[in-house]
C-alpha cells in the first residue's frame, strides 16, 4: 500500500489547528486563574510580560470573548478538513468517523491537556502567551466588540444584570482569607486580624462602643477630694465628669492631670481646681462609620470620644483602643478590670454574659451569628424571639441554642450557649 502524499497536506493542518486551539484553551485557563495580586507585583517589578496580563485580565470580557472566537475558529475549520479527508478515505461513512476521532482529538489534547497544565502553572503559562493573546484581543476587538453589543442585549431582554462586578474587592479578600484558612495557610487568630480589618468599613461607632450603662463617671458636684479619690480608684485614665444631671457632660477628666495637680498640691486633695483640669469632651454620632472614627482619632490625636444619638443623649463612649480590639482582639493591662464574658460550662456548652457583642462570641467559638439588627447576645435573642424571655426559656436560631440563665428587670445577664442543630423554642419554667 503506497503513502498517499496529498492527505499529508490535510492531516498536517488538522495537527496544527489542534494546536492552536490547545493553545486558546491553555491561555483561557491560565488567564482566568493566574493571581492578579501577585501579577501586579511582578509588574512592579518591571516584568514587561506581567504588565501585558495585568492588561488583559483588566478586561476580562474582552479577552474571553476573543479567545473562545479564536478557539472556535481552529476547532470548526480543523473539523470540515477532518470530514474531507475522511470522505476521500471512507466514503459513506465519514460524518460517523470523523466525528468521533475529532471529539476525542479536541477532548483530549486540545481541552483537557493544556487546561490540566495551566491549572498546574497558571503564571507560567500565562507569562508565556501574554504577548500572542495580546495581538490575538487587538486583531479580534471589532469582532467581539460587536457580539458583545449583542449578548448584552439579549441579556437584558430577559431582565439579567450585566454591568458591574458580582464581588466587591472587600468581598475578594474575605474569601480568599477564608479559603486559605480551611487549606491551613492562615491560622485562625490572623485571619480574625485581617478580617477585623476588613470590618471596619462595615462598622459604626455604636457596634463597639462602651453603652452608657457601663460608663464610669464623675459628679462636678462633689467636693474635689472625693472626685480625686474616685478617678485615682478607676481602672480608666479618661473620665467624663457632668453636673447636675448624667446627660449634661461637661468635660473630660484625665488621671495624668490629676495626679500632677496631686503632687503641686503637695497631696492636698481638697485645693485642686477640677473645672481647670477639665478637658474638652468630643462628641460624636452613632452612625460615624468605624473607620472614620479611627482617622479621625489619628487626626485629632485623640483616644476617648462620646457618642451620641440624632437627638444628642448620650450612647456610650468609644475609645481607640475599642477599634484596635476589634482587629486584635481583646487587649487587656494590668489595670484592667476583667469581665468573664465567655466561660465553658461544660463540653460544647459556654456561659456568656448577656452584655457580650455578638463579634467578640463569633471570634472567640468561629460562629457566625448575624449582628445585623442587634448589636449583644442578650439583643439578638430578644430580637428573634420577639419578647422579652423569662428565666430558663430556651430558643433555637441560627444554628445555636440559648438558654436564658439570669434575667434582672427588663435586662437578659447571662445565658447558656451551644451548637444546636435544630431551631427550637421550648418554655421553662
Amino acid at each position: 500500500m503506497s503513502l498517499d502524499w496529498t492527505l499529508i497536506g490535510p492531516a498536517l493542518t488538522i495537527l496544527g489547528l489542534l494546536c492552536l486551539s490547545a493553545f486558546f484553551s491553555g491561555s483561557e485557563t491560565s488567564l482566568t486563574a493566574t493571581s492578579r495580586a501577585r501579577m501586579l507585583q511582578m509588574e512592579r517589578d518591571k516584568n514587561p510580560a506581567a504588565a501585558r496580563v495585568n492588561v488583559l485580565i483588566s478586561d476580562g470580557e474582552s479577552l474571553l470573548g476573543a479567545i473562545l472566537l479564536g478557539n472556535n475558529l481552529v476547532n470548526i475549520a480543523a473539523s470540515m478538513i477532518a470530514g474531507q479527508l475522511f470522505e476521500s478515505l471512507l466514503g459513506g461513512n465519514s460524518v460517523l468517523w470523523a466525528t468521533l476521532v475529532m471529539t476525542i482529538l479536541v477532548l483530549v489534547f486540545a481541552e483537557v491537556l493544556p487546561k490540566t497544565y495551566a491549572l498546574s502553572n497558571p503564571e507560567r503559562f500565562a507569562l508565556v502567551v501574554s504577548r500572542p493573546i495580546l495581538f490575538v484581543v487587538r486583531v479580534f476587538s471589532p469582532v467581539v466588540g460587536t457580539v458583545q453589543f449583542v449578548v448584552r442585549n439579549v441579556l437584558r431582554l430577559f431582565g439579567a444584570r450585566v454591568e458591574g462586578p458580582v464581588l466587591s474587592s472587600h468581598d475578594e479578600l474575605r474569601g480568599a482569607i477564608a479559603l486559605h484558612h480551611e487549606e491551613g495557610g492562615v491560622v485562625k487568630d490572623d485571619r480574625d486580624m485581617l478580617g477585623g480589618v476588613l470590618d471596619l468599613r462595615d462598622l459604626t461607632v455604636d457596634d463597639i462602643m462602651v453603652h452608657r450603662k457601663s460608663i464610669l463617671m464623675l459628679d462636678a458636684d462633689k467636693p474635689s477630694e472625693e472626685i480625686v479619690t474616685e478617678a485615682l480608684h478607676s481602672p480608666h485614665t479618661r473620665l467624663p465628669i457632668y453636673k447636675g444631671d448624667a446627660e449634661n457632660i461637661i468635660g473630660i477628666l484625665h488621671v495624668r492631670d490629676i495626679a500632677r495637680a496631686l503632687h503641686e498640691a503637695d497631696g492636698n486633695a481638697s485645693v485642686i481646681d477640677i473645672s481647670a483640669l477639665r478637658r474638652e469632651a468630643w462628641f460624636v454620632p452613632e452612625t460615624t462609620e468605624v473607620l472614620d472614627q479611627l482617622n479621625a482619632f489619628r487626626e485629632k490625636r485623640e483616644h476617648f470620644a462620646l457618642v451620641v444619638d440624632e437627638y444628642g443623649a448620650l450612647m456610650g463612649l468609644v475609645t481607640l483602643e475599642d477599634i484596635l480590639e476589634e482587629i486584635v482582639g481583646a487587649i487587656e493591662d494590668e489595670h484592667d478590670v476583667t469581665v468573664e464574658g465567655i466561660q465553658p460550662d461544660t463540653e460544647g456548652v459556654w456561659l456568656v454574659d448577656g452584655t457580650l457583642p455578638i463579634r467578640d462570641l463569633n471570634r472567640a467559638l468561629d460562629w457566625e451569628l448575624p449582628d445585623e439588627e442587634a448589636v449583644t447576645i442578650a439583643g439578638l435573642v430578644i430580637h428573634e424571639a420577639q419578647t422579652i424571655p423569662e428565666r430558663g426559656q430556651v430558643f433555637g436560631f441560627h444554628g445555636a441554642r440559648f438558654e436564658v440563665v439570669e434575667r434582672r428587670r427588663n435586662q437578659i445577664t447571662r445565658l447558656r450557649v451551644s451548637v444546636s442543630p435544630d431551631d427550637v423554642v421550648t418554655n421553662g419554667g
